[in-house]
């Protein structure tokens, strides 16, 4: 079939919107029409060369959509199940899966990194020479196809563009919390950085009964954002921002700090921020060969401890849902979370507002499947 999809040609390029092919789903495959998609900076790593990728490619792994056909062997999903895609399938045999770690699952890597299906060739193509997938997802386009280990069917009440959105941003930031760091009530916790997944990550640490959450944004417009979301405090980035975090909580740090940017300084200083004893969570996704100067000398006379969260530690059939039935019970606003939406065709204009800073989450929309739709 023939679908406008958005493709990458080469780094420090703008997406351009292209006809391609995309072949039918083939055993373990699913088709899915694509509804809303989520403008997220790690599909911007590709463009500016910080993520090496297989090109041109189509990007995009925050999507959500419905299911349209699905190939022999599948026995998950249907046609018509509303989906979130989980950019990070998992086999559920694997040494990492069955030791309740699907987010590790190492099956899917080498296709995933290669921009393949599992059986080492594409679904895309243009004028028959193969296009890659971006994360087994390729959701910057109108229909895609990924293994059903992609899809995860969701409450059709919950609007698409917010199944996206649980797709990636809400799966990180909220699992950073609640899986990885296992957030204590009453506990202080600092946010650096308050994008998509900053935004989340507060949003988890309310929910997991956090007494103070402190954001941290180099863009002034975000501290009200963050407020809106839940943090109790809100700083400007500055050169005395972790001695301003210091003081903030009796001097001692903070008992947790995220960093949800993916910059080798700004992990640095979450671990400056964090109290001894105290836990720092990199959420963000560094550039790849980038390297973070953690001095072990601190980390061993203050105990303290540095993790890495990769997608919130989650698991997919579990929290996907989870996270939607929150939603639809008002414990994670996420409808504040969409900022702005856009069609197919502005996504460069929408990738610009996401550098400029001002936005919480843009989403991609696809038509009239992408329209929300009220909570009943």
């Amino acid at each position: 079939m023939k679908i406008t999809a958005a493709v990458l040609y080469e780094p420090n390029r703008h997406f351009e919107l292209k006809q391609l092919d995309l072949a039918p789903p083939q055993t373990g495959e699913v088709l899915v029409k694509v509804a809303a998609a989520g403008v997220c900076h790690s599909d911007w790593h590709l463009a500016t060369g910080a993520t090496a990728h297989n090109l041109p490619v189509v990007a995009g792994h925050e999507g959500a959509g419905i299911v349209e056909v699905v190939g022999d062997g599948v026995t998950t999903i249907q046609p018509g199940d509303h989906v979130a895609l989980n950019w990070a399938p998992n086999c559920g045999t694997c040494f990492y899966c069955v030791h309740d770690r699907p987010s590790l699952c190492d099956t899917y890597i080498d296709p995933i990194w290669d921009g393949t299906m599992m059986d080492g060739t594409t679904r895309l193509s243009e004028n028959g020479q193969p296009v890659y997938h971006y994360s087994a997802t390729a959701c910057f386009a109108e229909y895609t196809v990924v293994p059903q280990e992609c899809c995860i069917p969701l409450d059709k009440r919950i609007p698409l563009p917010i199944a996206a959105l649980i797709g990636c941003a809400v799966t990180t930031g909220v699992g950073a919390v609640i899986n990885t760091a296992q957030v204590k009530p009453g506990s202080s916790v600092a946010v650096f950085g308050a994008g998509g997944v900053g935004l989340s990550i507060i949003m988890g640490a309310k929910l997991a009964g956090a007494k103070q959450i402190i954001a941290i944004d180099q863009n002034e417009s975000k501290r009200a954002i963050a407020e809106s979301f839940g943090a109790t405090d809100t700083l400007l980035a500055s050169a005395d921002v972790v001695t301003t975090i210091r003081a903030m909580t009796a001097g001692r740090g903070a008992d947790y700090t995220f960093e949800a940017i993916g910059l080798p300084a700004v992990q640095e200083l979450c671990l400056e921020a964090v109290r001894p004893g105290g836990l720092v969570v990199l959420t963000g996704l560094a550039p790849m060969g980038s390297n973070t100067n953690l001095p072990g000398s601190v980390i061993v006379r203050q105990e303290k401890t540095v993790t890495g969260s990769y997608y919130g530690s989650m698991h997919p059939a579990r929290d996907f849902p989870l996270y939607g039935e929150l939603y639809l019970q008002n414990k994670l606003d996420l409808d504040r979370l969409v900022s702005q939406t856009y069609s197919l065709s502005q996504i460069n204009e929408a990738y610009q507002a996401m550098l400029n800073g001002n936005l919480a989450r843009g989403v991609i929309l696809f038509g009239s499947l992408g329209l929300s739709v009220q909570r009943s």
